[in-house]
């Protein structure tokens, strides 16, 4: 058995029609989402990709004590020990060079272009060179294998042919930008419309590029001898702001939902779990030992508040967990429950879920008891995390979990 797993960067969840999107066209990406595995929660531990991976390879949470030397195997080490060689493939140096990156077989460079240009075709794109540079790879690989490609993607130039970008323009809309450049800004409080608008189109652009991509690299799965035993997982690192709270790219990692919910999609060869979705939330760290799961290893890895997502794909649980817990920088700190999301700050913002998904309405004043004992709940499970006693953490109350009292 084989997988392969691509993390598209800056991949806004709501962009993608499995999380809503309707205006951008997404023929292969919505193919994927029918014979896939939705899972409608995934929220990253902390938006530093250093971190990232240490939870994805290794199971790190970003408030976990490590031990000395940060000794714990990581994914690949553990594959290679059952006979799966593991490459990969990679346009960031940070991933490239992580230090839980340790145990891949092999690591393929790509080198990102040097000046970002709009290019006249798509062949042309940073980005459809990266999937074809999967392809190649895919091409002649020796089973059974792992081939996990971190693609900067939608934090990549955004290259794709003006065409692309023009079909979201409506005739009365000032023409899209031209430039590939990946715009990073906080908004004015009374911007102009049309500043944002042209960048919204120039996004659903880049989208449609990737769709067309993740298309060409299904169609190469499913046509030949990988299709009956290779598992396709799709997800995002990290998710781009789009002005929902002024923010446009990454100014300044808040962790608002269009920055840590990330889509995540897992397509089984035998069909097992099409067209289903799972709300149960979900971190980083379950995908490694998914993977796990899949060449059936089991959890090695001792991984703490980590676990495979199969039972829920079976639909043998609902849920594996009552709480996520997020960082970000040296003091941001964030929980989100089934019920309830708090970015917790000098001046701390509370929002109900999962109704208010991209956090419009702050109901902080009139939930103080809601917002004290979130608070708890992250204080406990960090200082859980830190002495290794994840299993003494008290369950949240009935509030906590649906906001109901």
């Amino acid at each position: 058995m084989n997988a392969i797993c691509i993390v598209v960067d800056r991949l806004h969840a709501g962009y993608v029609g499995a999380y809503g999107n309707t205006w951008i066209d997404t023929p292969a990406l919505d193919r994927l989402v029918a014979e896939g595995f939705v899972f409608d929660q995934c929220l990253i531990d902390s938006p530093d990709l250093e971190g990232l991976y240490r939870s994805y390879w290794q199971g790190w949470h970003p408030l976990a004590a490590e031990p000395p030397g940060n000794d714990r195997p990581s994914l690949p080490e553990q594959l290679a020990e059952a006979g799966v060689e593991s490459t990969l493939l990679t346009d960031e140096p940070l991933v490239a060079w992580n230090g839980s990156a340790r145990g891949f077989h092999s690591v393929i460079p790509i080198e990102p272009p040097n000046d970002a240009m709009m290019a006249e075709e798509i062949d042309e794109t940073h980005l459809a060179g990266c999937f074809a540079r999967t392809v190649d790879w895919l091409e002649s690989a020796q089973r059974p294998f792992l081939l996990w490609c971190h693609l900067r993607g939608l934090g990549g130039p955004w290259d794709a042919p003006m065409e692309f970008r023009t079909r979201y323009a409506e005739p009365e809309d000032p023409d899209p930008p031209l430039s590939a450049e990946v715009p990073c800004r906080m908004l004015e409080e009374n911007y102009d419309p049309d500043q944002l608008l042209g960048i919204l189109q120039a996004y659903a652009g880049q989208v449609s590029l990737l769709d067309v991509c993740v298309g060409a690299l299904l169609e190469f799965v499913q046509a030949g001898p990988l299709a009956d035993d290779t598992l396709v997982v799709l997800l995002s690192a990290r998710g781009f702001p789009l002005g929902e709270h002024r923010r446009v790219g990454d100014y300044d990692e808040a962790l608002y939902g269009e920055l840590v919910q990330v889509p995540l999609v897992l397509r089984f060869p035998n069909g097992l779990g099409a067209s289903a979705r799972s709300p149960a939330l979900v971190r980083p760290a379950d995908v490694g030992a998914t993977l796990l799961d899949w060449w059936g290893l089991g959890d090695p890895l001792d991984l703490p508040d980590a676990g495979s997502l199969m039972p829920l794909v079976h639909e043998q649980v609902e849920s594996i967990r009552d709480r996520l817990c997020l960082v970000e920088g040296a003091s941001g700190r964030a929980i989100r429950t089934p019920a309830w999301y708090l970015r917790d700050a000098d001046r701390p913002e509370l929002f109900a879920k999962p109704d208010d998904r991209w956090e419009v309405n702050n109901v902080s004043d009139r939930c103080q008891d809601v917002v004290e004992g979130l608070r708890k709940a992250l204080a406990e499970y960090a200082e859980s995390l830190r002495s290794g006693r994840l299993d003494e953490v008290p369950p949240l109350n009935e509030i906590l979990m649906t906001g109901l009292g």
